[in-house]
C-alpha cells in the first residue's frame, strides 16, 4: 500500500477493504419508556419532570381520573374498573429495560420478570433479590390485618420521600439510557 495508503487506513478511509469483522455499524439504542401505575400514586409530576428531561415517553395506565396531557410524550391509558386490570395492561406492554413505577408489590414482581427496572414511589428499588422478601411481608401484614393484629395504617408521604423517589428515578432512567 504506500505511504498515502497506510495513511488512509489510519484515518478510517479504507473501511471498505476491511473485514466485515471490523466494520462497525451503530445501531440507535432505544430509550426505555416509563409504566405508572397511576391509581393512587402520589409522584406523576415527577416522574413527567425527570421523562421530559430525558425525553422519555411516560404512560400512565388507571381505572379512570387522569388529567390529560398536552405533551406528546405524557400518554393516558383507562383501563376498564376490576381488580389488576392496569396491572395487567403495564405487564402486557412493558418490556426489558423499561421503568415501572408502582407501590404494587404483585404487579413489581411481574414486571421484574419481564426484565423491568421496578421503582416505589419513595425511590425504593424493587429487585429480583429483594421482590421474595418484599412478597412475604405483604403477605404478613395481609394476615395481622385480617386477623385484627394490626390496623393497616401507612405512613405518610413525606416531602423526603418525594426527594428520594426523584434521585432514585433519575438514576434509572440513566442507568437503562447508557
Amino acid at each position: 500500500m504506500g505511504q498515502s495508503g497506510d495513511a488512509a487506513k489510519r484515518a478510517g478511509l479504507a473501511c471498505a477493504a476491511a473485514p466485515a469483522t471490523t466494520r462497525r455499524k451503530e445501531m440507535p439504542v432505544a430509550k426505555p419508556q416509563i409504566y405508572v401505575d397511576a391509581d393512587a400514586c402520589p409522584v406523576k409530576e415527577e416522574v413527567a419532570r425527570v421523562a421530559y428531561r430525558h425525553g422519555l415517553v411516560v404512560t400512565y395506565v388507571a381505572n379512570g381520573g387522569l388529567r390529560p396531557s398536552r405533551d406528546p410524550m405524557i400518554r393516558n391509558v383507562v383501563v376498564p374498573q376490576g381488580a389488576d386490570v392496569a396491572d395487567d395492561w403495564i405487564v402486557e406492554h412493558v418490556a426489558a429495560g423499561d421503568i415501572v413505577i408502582t407501590s404494587d408489590i404483585p404487579l413489581a414482581r411481574r414486571s421484574l420478570e419481564k426484565g423491568a427496572v421496578v421503582l416505589g414511589p419513595t425511590g425504593r428499588p424493587f429487585t429480583p433479590a429483594s421482590i421474595g422478601m418484599a412478597l412475604a411481608m405483604r403477605e404478613l401484614n395481609q394476615h395481622l390485618r385480617e386477623t385484627g393484629e394490626s390496623r393497616g395504617f401507612n405512613a405518610g408521604f413525606t416531602a423526603k420521600d418525594r426527594s428520594a423517589f426523584l434521585q432514585a428515578l433519575d438514576e434509572a432512567v440513566v442507568r437503562a439510557t447508557r
